[in-house]
């Protein structure tokens, strides 16, 4: 029986180590120890339940776990066979105890092939790496494929970049391959910076061998000997574990000179960047790693001509090389029979927000929001209406309810001015306000701006500027149309892709929530009540039902109520911390 702990970040920090140290201490206890296996293993996905566990061979799913709940489980599951009800998942809206990991919405609905060896592997052990097929596509192309046919059936898999751009990835390599200059170098972007995104963490903490394996394969195809890692030093587990499997993967012959007996040779190195979000851009990621300034410079030549120090480079992001192993062991043709025509394959989501089941899911390409959202997510807590997702990060757009059918794929997702991004989701509820979030993003990316270029540096300042107006309530007619005009122009003029994409959130919300720019506007009113300068903190006669609630929860004091009578706030004692409006489930304080 092997007991298959998370060893994700997010179950790190709610306590997973101490729950695998009780469970060790119980099977101690009880002369058990031999017989089970407790196994760290890299993030399961499913974040918002940690600590998770799954016992194999049976695959019983137990969450949100706690050291006192060791001595039950060994009792109860290891030594009696009986799961312990209790701590089994509960489906959110029906309520239903579910046992079986693969019964659970969060986990059937998923296709996994980046994720491939998710909660199944200890990431720290290249053996367990190994025993799942691990590096025997590496040792494929290197006993039996030219590099030419590596990139060829890179190319018929139909692998597009899963940093966002989407640029397809054998003809990146092909590229790359075509210059003679040497040396050439690899490079893995593991700077990840969205909010509320983390699948390249995840893949680099639970599974870094495979990142190592498809950067050692790319290497082979275009001629590269030298790779690096860059990775933000805020991902401490990634470095560790990364660092881990480098080692291992020297030590067994699989990175360094001659590997495998071929005559190959090739290392990797780590680079902890300092975490800035223009990083991500390949151009001022290459700047960094060679001890500039992280910025963006003007392309061509582009980076597979003159990259790193000037020479041919390589750079794909984490998913990327995690995809290229599967592709080279099960044919480009098996990757490009699943999603859709112009996007192959699966691709890894970060689904946060106002959601059910909080975590990271891999779906086929092309499966539509509503499934995301619904099937998988478990749709909205307390019953609440969808009203839009931000795909694609701080540069993404909102999606509304309208288009929840819409397939998530590269062009789908174009055409209705969203994006996929690197793959980051933010679900949020009927309680959002769409100019706020909009302004709340642009504050990102205005932060984040490295300033080289005009368009970016002060154009998004000025947006961002505007919309601080218009959610305080100084906006004026005119101004909705001046953001649609300097959106524009920031998108056609930024030098690169953050200011390209950075008005996207502001230009999408005014394309899908125009109503509600205009009731800030022109009725100085927030629908969603978020916008506290619009509000008036007065309590609605016709809809209080005198029920106290907002009395009971005002933290000071601020609400004058009785038994039968409609409450009142005093707007002396009032800050405006907008408890009462959380708290009221009519509706009535405007």
């Amino acid at each position: 029986m092997n007991l298959m702990l998370c060893g994700g970040t997010g179950c790190i920090a709610s306590g997973a180590p101490k729950v695998k140290q009780a469970i060790e201490e119980e099977l101690l206890k009880r002369g058990l120890a031999d017989e089970v296996q407790v196994v760290l293993t890299g993030c399961n996905g499913f974040c918002a339940m940690g600590p998770i566990m799954t016992v194999f061979p049976d695959g019983i799913f137990y969450n949100k776990l706690k050291p006192e709940h060791a001595a039950r489980l060994v009792e109860e599951h290891v030594l009696k066979g009986r799961p312990v009800k209790e701590l089994l998942f509960e489906e959110p809206v029906e309520k239903e105890k579910i046992p079986l990991l693969k019964d659970i919405g969060f986990f059937g609905n998923q296709r996994l092939i980046a994720l491939r060896n998710r909660g199944l592997i200890d990431a720290e052990r290249i053996e367990e790496y190994i025993a799942r097929d691990g590096y025997q596509a590496l040792a494929k192309v290197l006993t039996s494929m030219t590099p030419e046919e590596v990139i060829e059936e890179i190319k018929i898999s139909g692998l597009r970049g899963r940093g966002g751009a989407g640029f397809p990835t054998g003809l990146k390599w092909e590229e790359c391959r075509k210059y003679d200059r040497f040396p050439k170098y690899t490079i893995c972007n593991g700077d990840e910076g969205d909010p509320g995104a983390f699948m390249d963490r995840s893949i680099m903490e639970g599974d870094p061998h495979s990142v190592l394996e498809g950067m050692a394969i790319s290497a082979y195809a275009i001629g590269a000997e030298k790779g690096y890692i860059y990775v933000r030093a805020e991902y401490p587990l990634a470095i560790k574990r990364l660092q881990i499997a480098i080692e291992q993967a020297r030590e067994s012959g699989l990175l360094g000179e001659n590997i495998l007996d071929t005559g190959f040779n090739f290392d990797i190195e780590i680079y902890p960047g300092a975490g800035a979000f223009v990083c991500g851009e390949s151009t001022a990621l290459m700047y960094s790693l060679e001890g500039k300034r992280g910025m963006p410079r003007i392309k061509p030549p582009r980076s597979a001509e003159s990259g790193l120090w000037g020479q041919p480079t390589n750079l794909n992001n984490v998913e990327t090389y995690a995809n290229v192993p599967p592709i080279i062991l099960n044919g480009g043709a098996w990757f490009a029979s699943i999603g859709t025509e112009g996007s192959k394959g699966t691709k890894v989501f970060a689904l946060t927000g106002a959601i059910n089941n909080v975590g990271l899911v891999e779906v086929p390409m092309g499966t539509t929001l509503r499934s995301l959202v619904f099937d998988i997510g478990g749709g909205i807590p307390k019953k609440r209406q969808f009203k839009a997702a931000q795909l694609g990060g701080p540069s993404g757009g909102c999606v509304p309810a309208s288009l929840l059918d819409v397939q998530i794929d590269f062009d789908s997702l174009t055409e209705i001015g969203a994006m996929m991004g690197s793959g980051g989701v933010v679900v949020m509820d009927e309680r959002t306000c769409m100019v706020d979030t909009a302004r709340f993003f642009t504050a990102f990316s205005v932060d984040e701006s490295c300033g080289k270029c005009i368009p970016c540096r002060e154009g998004l300042k000025v947006m961002y500027d505007k919309m601080t107006d218009i959610v305080e309530g100084r906006g004026k007619e005119g101004d909705v149309e001046d953001l649609e005009k300097l959106g524009r122009m920031i998108k056609s003029t930024s030098h690169c892709g953050l200011g390209q994409s950075a008005p996207n959130p502001i230009l999408s919300t005014i394309r899908h929530f125009r109503n509600e720019y205009d009731a800030h506007v022109r009725e100085k009113k927030c629908p969603a009540k978020v916008c506290v300068e619009l509000l008036l903190f007065e309590v609605n006669p016709e809809k209080c039902k005198m029920c106290g609630i907002c009395f009971r929860n005002c933290p000071v004091q601020a609400i004058e109520w009785e038994k039968k009578q409609v409450a009142r706030i005093n707007k002396e004692k009032c800050t405006k911390c907008k408890t009462c409006i959380a708290n009221c489930r009519f509706d009535a304080i405007d």
